[in-house]
């Protein structure tokens, strides 16, 4: 496949941009989480190009885009606005589909929730990246009204993200990121995820994008979850929800239907970096939710 390269300019940010698929078909987008590249849809874009345009992007601090410096410059708000300078950039008179992962999936859950989504995202499907206000609504419903089943969920959740809390503390961050990736990059994602290290491939930024990309956690995590706002979202969303996913659990997501208008849920016996391990289920999943999506949801 040929592969064209281009460069979109927001907030002083140069977010490299890749383009490749069929020109006519319908477009695409695919957005990364932490600490991947564009690089992590390898094993999905052949599956989509012939039907598709596809696009990916290396979001800020990550890849070939630029790295800011400061933790501001991470916030969801910004982030958000990356998404919409991209699908502005490549797609101003249509609406795009997308398909998001992990950091990825939160960044286009915050630009989901804009008012503009509606004529801008036509579908979007969610992989292991939760609506952090979401989920903070979740959180405070049960401890709000504890039960054994509420608080042991909470509390599972707790102990799946705990490694969030070392990410606020730079040096210790820092550590933890050495050990984890000390093995590879291939046989982490083989012990986290029972990811085939046959099919990874280390992106030679990875040391940098892993250790720029905390400040995502750290811009984020604390605001969003002690103050979640109430985000209702009309755009067609579909969650792909893998069951084996050790750091996003699959309860959470029991009460996304009361803020997401247009929901789907399918359930994958898939860890967190399914779209390695399940590129074929993904793709099809994807592709038949766009199907599904026969005409506009009418705004709200």
């Amino acid at each position: 496949m040929s592969i064209e390269r281009t460069t979109v300019v927001n907030e002083g940010i140069s977010l490299a941009v890749f383009e490749t698929g069929n020109p006519d078909g319908e477009t695409i987008v695919l957005v990364h989480g932490w600490p991947d590249t564009h690089e992590l849809w390898s094993h999905i874009v052949p599956l989509l190009s012939d039907r598709f345009r596809v696009i990916s992007y290396d979001t800020r601090g990550a890849g070939e885009s630029t790295v800011p410096r400061e933790r501001s410059a991470y916030r969801l708000s910004n982030l958000a606005s990356d998404f919409y300078a991209v699908i502005d950039a490549v797609s101003p008179g249509e609406p795009v589909h997308v398909l998001a992962h992990d950091w990825g999936a939160v960044e286009v859950w915050e630009a989901a929730g804009e008012p503009r989504a509606v004529d801008r995202i036509r579908s979007y499907t969610s992989i292991s990246g939760p609506n952090l206000d979401h989920l903070g609504r979740w959180s405070r419903s049960k401890l709000s009204k504890p039960t054994f089943a509420g608080l042991k969920q909470v509390l599972a959740q707790t102990r799946a993200s705990w490694y969030t809390v070392t990410f606020h503390i730079p040096g210790l961050s820092r550590l933890r990121i050495k050990r984890q990736f000390a093995k590879g990059w291939p046989a982490f994602l083989q012990e986290f995820s029972d990811v085939d290290p046959a099919l990874v491939t280390q992106n030679s930024t990875l040391w940098s994008d892993a250790t720029n990309g905390v400040n995502r956690y750290r811009a984020n995590i604390l605001p969003r979850l002690t103050a979640p706002r109430a985000r209702h979202i009309a755009i067609p969303v579909q969650l792909i929800v893998n069951t084996e996913d050790v750091a996003v659990r699959p309860f959470h997501y029991d009460d996304t239907s009361n803020w997401v208008e247009h929901l789907t849920r399918n359930d994958i016996p898939a860890g967190h970096w399914s779209p390695i391990s399940h590129a074929t289920d993904i793709a099809a999943l994807t592709e038949a939710y766009i199907d599904s999506v026969a005409t506009p949801p009418v705004p709200a």
